[in-house]
Protein backbone atom coordinates (compact mmCIF):
# COMPACT_ATOMS: atom_id res chain seq x y z
CA UNK A 1 0.00 0.00 0.00
CA UNK A 2 1.12 3.65 -0.81
CA UNK A 3 2.65 5.86 2.08
CA UNK A 4 -0.23 8.70 1.53
CA UNK A 5 -2.95 5.60 2.01
CA UNK A 6 -1.37 3.89 5.14
CA UNK A 7 -1.15 7.79 6.37
CA UNK A 8 -4.69 8.20 5.67
CA UNK A 9 -5.57 5.06 7.77
CA UNK A 10 -3.02 5.65 10.49
CA UNK A 11 -4.98 9.16 11.03
CA UNK A 12 -8.29 7.65 10.89
CA UNK A 13 -7.20 4.78 13.30
CA UNK A 14 -5.91 7.27 15.49
CA UNK A 15 -8.69 9.56 15.41
CA UNK A 16 -11.28 7.02 16.27
CA UNK A 17 -9.05 6.09 19.30
CA UNK A 18 -9.14 9.16 20.55
CA UNK A 19 -12.73 10.04 20.26
CA UNK A 20 -13.64 6.69 22.17
CA UNK A 21 -10.84 7.40 24.99
CA UNK A 22 -12.72 10.61 25.21
CA UNK A 23 -16.11 9.08 25.57
CA UNK A 24 -14.93 6.88 28.43
CA UNK A 25 -13.67 10.03 30.05
CA UNK A 26 -16.60 11.68 29.95
CA UNK A 27 -17.80 8.10 31.29
CA UNK A 28 -15.87 7.96 34.31
CA UNK A 29 -16.14 11.99 34.79
CA UNK A 30 -19.79 11.36 34.85
CA UNK A 31 -20.08 8.46 37.42
CA UNK A 32 -17.39 10.02 39.87
CA UNK A 33 -19.67 13.52 39.69
CA UNK A 34 -23.19 12.48 40.64
CA UNK A 35 -23.45 12.02 44.23
CA UNK A 36 -27.57 11.42 43.42
CA UNK A 37 -30.19 9.66 46.07
CA UNK A 38 -33.05 8.35 44.93
CA UNK A 39 -35.14 7.66 47.59
CA UNK A 40 -37.85 5.85 44.91
CA UNK A 41 -36.20 2.20 44.14
CA UNK A 42 -37.46 2.28 40.93
CA UNK A 43 -35.33 5.38 40.20
CA UNK A 44 -32.27 4.12 41.82
CA UNK A 45 -33.01 0.75 39.63
CA UNK A 46 -33.42 2.97 35.86
CA UNK A 47 -30.23 4.99 37.24
CA UNK A 48 -28.07 1.27 37.93
CA UNK A 49 -29.65 0.09 34.23
CA UNK A 50 -28.19 2.60 32.30
CA UNK A 51 -24.60 2.95 34.03
CA UNK A 52 -24.71 -1.21 33.53
CA UNK A 53 -25.93 -0.19 29.74
CA UNK A 54 -23.10 2.65 29.60
CA UNK A 55 -20.40 0.36 30.88
CA UNK A 56 -21.35 -2.67 28.76
CA UNK A 57 -20.94 0.14 25.81
CA UNK A 58 -17.52 1.16 26.82
CA UNK A 59 -16.28 -2.42 27.66
CA UNK A 60 -17.48 -3.21 23.89
CA UNK A 61 -15.27 -0.09 22.68
CA UNK A 62 -12.25 -0.75 25.06
CA UNK A 63 -12.02 -4.24 23.13
CA UNK A 64 -12.32 -1.96 19.42
CA UNK A 65 -9.54 0.55 20.69
CA UNK A 66 -6.99 -2.88 21.17
CA UNK A 67 -8.07 -3.34 17.85
CA UNK A 68 -7.62 -0.28 16.40
CA UNK A 69 -3.97 -0.69 17.97
CA UNK A 70 -3.57 -3.68 16.86
CA UNK A 71 -3.81 -2.23 13.27
CA UNK A 72 -1.81 0.54 14.35
CA UNK A 73 1.16 -2.21 14.66
CA UNK A 74 0.14 -3.92 11.41
CA UNK A 75 0.46 -0.32 9.50
CA UNK A 76 3.95 0.26 11.44
CA UNK A 77 5.15 -3.54 10.49
CA UNK A 78 3.82 -3.61 6.86
CA UNK A 79 1.09 -5.88 6.90
CA UNK A 80 -1.59 -3.66 7.02
CA UNK A 81 -4.36 -4.24 4.61
CA UNK A 82 -2.95 -7.64 3.58
CA UNK A 83 -5.61 -10.65 4.49
CA UNK A 84 -4.28 -13.16 7.50
CA UNK A 85 -5.91 -15.98 5.79
CA UNK A 86 -4.87 -16.04 1.85
CA UNK A 87 -2.05 -12.92 1.56
CA UNK A 88 -4.05 -10.76 -0.81
CA UNK A 89 -4.69 -7.56 -0.35
CA UNK A 90 -7.78 -6.18 1.59
CA UNK A 91 -9.53 -3.63 -0.61
CA UNK A 92 -9.56 0.19 0.44
CA UNK A 93 -13.16 0.24 0.38
CA UNK A 94 -13.35 -2.33 3.04
CA UNK A 95 -10.55 -1.19 4.70
CA UNK A 96 -12.65 2.45 5.37
CA UNK A 97 -15.03 0.64 6.27
CA UNK A 98 -13.54 -1.32 8.99
CA UNK A 99 -10.10 -0.47 9.52
CA UNK A 100 -9.42 -3.03 12.06
CA UNK A 101 -10.26 -6.01 9.68
CA UNK A 102 -7.65 -8.84 9.09
CA UNK A 103 -9.25 -10.39 6.10
CA UNK A 104 -9.97 -9.34 2.69
CA UNK A 105 -13.88 -9.78 2.04
CA UNK A 106 -13.84 -13.66 0.10
CA UNK A 107 -11.71 -15.00 3.56
CA UNK A 108 -14.12 -13.48 5.68
CA UNK A 109 -17.52 -14.36 3.88
CA UNK A 110 -16.08 -18.23 3.90
CA UNK A 111 -14.93 -18.15 7.33
CA UNK A 112 -18.48 -16.92 8.84
CA UNK A 113 -20.26 -19.44 6.55
CA UNK A 114 -18.28 -22.00 7.62
CA UNK A 115 -19.68 -20.66 11.75
CA UNK A 116 -22.95 -20.98 10.36
CA UNK A 117 -22.26 -24.57 9.70
CA UNK A 118 -21.09 -25.58 12.51
CA UNK A 119 -23.97 -23.63 14.47
CA UNK A 120 -21.77 -20.95 16.15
Amino acid sequence: MKPDKLDFFRALLQTRINELLNGAERTVQEMTDEQENFPDPNDRASLESDRNFELRIRDRERKLIAKMQEALKRIDDGTFGVCDSCGGPISEKRLQARPVTTQCIDCKTKEEKMEKQRGE
